[in-house]
């Protein structure tokens, strides 16, 4: 019922180990993206690929296990991620893109980096999780790391949670920007609420700061321009503990800060962000 509800808007790559999910729209430089904890690439479908289809190829991923691409086995750790769909954009004849993530998405941009540096012009990092941050998750995430969560309260959210109550959590994500009418609709609901995505999201948000942990060491080898947009209101990823420290430790690191700005910016202020990819591209040349 989830897929069906919201079709593929994009093609497949087939890979050692199942299908990756791309949508793919303009010509010119090579722009990949790569979304956000429990999302899709339909997230930069909303406006983001339209916004910059007229100067990029534009390539979005359904990271593995989202969207409508295969889980491959449940796959953890960022690295791996990368990894994958470095091989599904090899599969497409992409040459060193400019690489876009968006907060746990620019952790997996980061470890594309970090694993082939050579193969990326630039990122462009949108309120991106770069380092390890004080105290744990939230209750959310306590629970759903016990076996309770994974075999008892996900599959209940999964089939029972009201389509409010994953309203109101979106208006805490974008807070305090508003969420643009037609978002969830477009994203999909039930999409977002399928019980294996839900799980696969648990596992990796729970276990990415041991990942955050390993990577941040070589974070000020990369000479690759990279640009990041932070909103300054951002609760769900802070501008502290992550892009600002991004800045003093890297020195190819450009940060704009929006101020008030919450944790979408790519849909709060899309041309501060449209800037960005541009400003990544014109420093890659």
């Amino acid at each position: 019922m989830a897929r069906a509800e919201t079709l593929p808007e994009g093609a497949f790559i087939d890979l050692a180990g199942g299908r990756i999910h791309a949508i793919i729209r303009g010509q010119g430089p090579d722009l990949v993206m790569i979304h956000g904890a429990n999302g899709n690439a339909r997230d930069f479908s909303f406006s983001l690929i339209g916004h910059m289809a007229n100067e990029f190829r534009v390539i979005a991923f359904d990271r593995p296990g989202f969207g409508f691409s295969d889980d491959f086995g449940g796959v953890e750790s960022p690295i791996h991620q990368a990894d994958i769909l470095r091989a599904a954009a090899r599969a497409l004849d992409v040459e060193t893109p400019i690489v876009l993530g968006h907060s746990y998405g620019g952790t997996v941009a980061l470890a594309w980096a970090l694993r082939a540096a050579d193969d990326v012009a630039g990122l462009t990092l949108l309120a991106p999780v770069t380092h390890p941050w004080p105290g744990d998750l939230g209750l959310w995430y306590r629970l759903t790391a016990s076996p309770l969560g994974r075999y008892l309260i996900l599959p209940t959210i999964a089939a029972l949670a009201p389509r409010r109550a994953v309203e109101n959590a979106l208006a805490g994500v974008f807070s305090p920007d508003p969420v643009p009418e037609g978002y969830l609709d477009h994203l999909g609901f039930r999409q977002t609420m399928r019980r294996d995505q839900l799980a696969l999201n648990a596992q990796q948000v729970n276990s990415l700061i041991g990942y955050v942990e390993a990577m941040y060491p070589g974070y000020p080898a990369l000479t690759m321009p990279i640009e990041i947009v932070h909103g300054t209101a951002d609760e769900t990823v802070g501008i502290d503990i992550h892009a600002e420290r991004m800045l003093r430790e890297v020195e190819s690191v450009n940060l704009t800060r929006l101020d008030n700005g919450g944790h979408m910016p790519h849909h709060a202020q899309p041309e501060a962000v449209a800037e960005a990819i541009r400003r990544t591209y014109q420093r890659a040349q």
